[in-house]
């Protein structure tokens, strides 16, 4: 790439802008579109070539974007993308990227185009999982043993490596194909089966020690999969902890390790950790049912949203469709007729149909509203009651943790009086080490103990039940509150598209006007 003489370019709203509108729609959609404001969060393809830019930045409204060209620029690191969650395609070809970094949340990519810059080393692309090419040319890569790495992405089939030192290897094309078993374009030739059958019989001992290698990845990555799956049901279900609950707060207890050496009180606590997970275990199961409940409720609510906004849309088409031909009808007519006036009348009335229709529009966009809103309210009742009635029974089930806890507290207090009394009289059938013998100087010294982990027990279960409370609470808050939000949005943006659409049918009459006077 040659060098560019002009200052390097900052990504500003103002060029994301100007490239937006000049990659948008052309004709009469790309007019309707100049007139609208720019919602960043709707574009799906966007490019930035050529504009001298040195730091990728601003581009985090553009979350559903799916391409992205990003080539021959003076691009040094890979950043600022990671609210593009949905891109599929990304090029940073012919820039001056050393690190391959900052494609984390890239989890769609299919093809990536790094060629042309002065990457030495291939990492740090774990996540993307669905990647189908991947053009590596023209790079620093020295390292054959490196490729080893690309061996993760099972669906990678086309690779271009071409230009690097590692490509002047003698060794380079039959080491490639062997260890890279999906391959099937290698520097954009495709790969020959019987010389990939003679690679593969090359480095036969080698591979196969990767395959098993492969095979306890793999397997370790299933299962952090599923833990991660079955972490984040949890934390929907707001039971995350529950199950391991009873040891947690054990953990905290700073005179648990003290009391257990106290004869009679390990069997205490076991029989305490049985009765207390057994309950943990109702809250969980309840959790998870709950959950269940809720999500059907919101599936069910989303779909009913869904299918009564494209029933209004449906409708409104359909007037406006019927406005275009009609309108097309009195245009294809007008182009015969000489009579001034008549042309006029028919304009006119083709006016008063735009209003017509305007206000056919915005009817149906009133009646939507209503009917959203009515939607909404019996939804938000509905999940109100369903955290109410939630709350409830978890706090039913965490007092009954509370019951264990203060059972536990009596009999560990009357354990400690007797073993102190029995201490005291030089009666106790064993020896107590010399680091819990501080316990029995006298009685409020180990009541002081056994009260402070009952006070710590207790303090861990009402923290327990706060955090499902508040975040159960929160959860349902946020939901009503977002989709208020996005039915305003929707709302705003329907009336702007209404009033947009119809200036452009009003411009179109006078333009016809104009274009046609006698």
């Amino acid at each position: 790439m040659s060098e560019l003489d002009n200052e390097p370019v900052i990504i500003s709203e103002k060029l994301l802008t100007q490239c937006v509108r000049e990659q948008g729609p052309k004709g009469e959609a790309g007019e309707i579109a100049k007139k609208e404001e720019i919602d960043f969060k709707n574009v799906k393809e966007l490019a930035l070539d050529y504009k001298n830019i040195l730091k990728i930045e601003n581009l985090w409204q553009f979350t559903q974007l799916t391409k992205l060209q990003l080539d021959n620029n003076i691009i040094e690191k890979i950043e600022g993308l990671s609210s593009l969650v949905h891109l599929e395609w990304l090029d940073l070809s012919f820039n001056n990227i050393e690190y391959i970094e900052g494609l984390d949340n890239l989890t769609q990519l299919k093809d990536l185009t790094l060629f042309n810059n002065r990457i030495s080393v291939i990492n740090n692309m774990d996540t993307l999982v669905k990647l189908n090419v991947l053009s590596l040319g023209n790079n620093t890569i020295h390292n054959l043993e490196n490729l080893i790495y690309l061996r993760r992405f099972k669906f990678l089939n086309a690779l271009s490596l071409e230009g690097n030192p590692i490509s002047k290897d003698k060794d380079y094309h039959a080491y490639t194909v062997a260890h890279l078993p999906s391959l099937v374009y290698l520097d954009y030739r495709l790969v020959d089966s019987v010389k990939k059958k003679t690679a593969v019989e090359k480095y036969r001992d080698v591979i196969d020690e990767l395959i098993r290698n492969d095979e306890i990845l793999e397997q370790n990555l299933k299962q952090d999969i599923e833990n991660q799956a079955r972490l984040t049901i949890n934390r929907e279900a707001f039971v995350d902890g529950v199950e391991c609950f009873f040891d947690e707060m054990l953990l905290e207890d700073t005179e648990v390790a003290h009391l257990s050496q106290i004869s009679g009180v390990n069997s205490l606590l076991q029989s305490y950790k049985e009765n207390f997970t057994k309950v943990c275990d109702k809250l969980f199961k309840y959790g998870i049912e709950e959950r269940l409940k809720r999500n059907s409720e919101t599936e069910l609510f989303f779909l009913c949203l869904k299918e009564t906004v494209e029933q209004n849309r449906n409708e409104s088409v359909n007037h406006i469709e019927k406005f275009k031909h009609d309108k097309e009808q009195v245009f294809t007519e007008l182009l015969n007729v000489t009579e001034q006036d008549k042309v006029e009348m028919h304009l006119t009335e083709l006016s008063e149909s735009v209003t017509q229709l305007w206000n056919v529009l915005m009817n149906l966009e009133i009646q939507l509203v209503d009917q959203l809103e009515e939607t909404i309210k019996d939804f938000e009742r509905n999940m109100l009651d369903m955290a109410g009635s939630f709350i409830e029974n978890v706090q039913q089930i965490v007092n009954q943790l509370r019951e264990l806890e203060n059972k536990n507290h009596e009999v560990l207090s009357e354990i400690a009086i007797n073993t102190l009394e029995k201490f005291m009289k030089n009666e106790l059938d064993e020896e107590i080490s010399d680091d819990i013998k501080f316990l029995f100087i006298d009685k409020d010294t180990v009541m002081n103990a056994v009260s402070a982990s009952h006070d710590s027990h207790l303090f861990k279960i009402d923290c327990k039940e706060d955090d499902i409370v508040t975040r159960i609470n929160a959860n349902i808050r946020n939901l009503i509150e977002g989709l208020h939000a996005d039915e305003i949005k929707r709302n705003r943006l329907r009336v702007c598209e209404i009033n947009y659409l119809l200036d452009h049918f009003r411009d179109e009459i006078e333009s016809f006007d104009e274009t046609n006077e006698f």
